[in-house]
């Protein structure tokens, strides 16, 4: 079986939930470091999630929707998930 990763996505998943991630960010007009610090992650790593280049956890997933204050759906939903 073939390890999930960005770079396997071809169907681009990872960049639309990146995509809706940073538009969700912005419509807060919170920087990326605040992002990354209200969920617990490290700012890099936010960054890499938002450029679709890291296949993001569940739980992951979870702290950045708690900390957009949103359902992780809706962030599902842009995404077109």
């Amino acid at each position: 079986m073939t390890r999930v990763s960005a770079r396997n996505d071809h169907g681009r998943r990872l960049q639309a939930l990146g995509a809706a991630v940073r538009s969700r960010r912005k419509t807060l007009q919170i920087s990326q470091e605040s992002l990354a610090l209200l969920a617990g992650l490290d700012r890099s790593h936010m960054g890499r999630i938002e450029r679709g280049e890291r296949n993001v956890t569940l739980l992951n997933l979870l702290r950045i929707a708690d900390a957009l204050d949103c359902q992780p759906s809706t962030l599902l939903a842009t995404a077109g998930m």
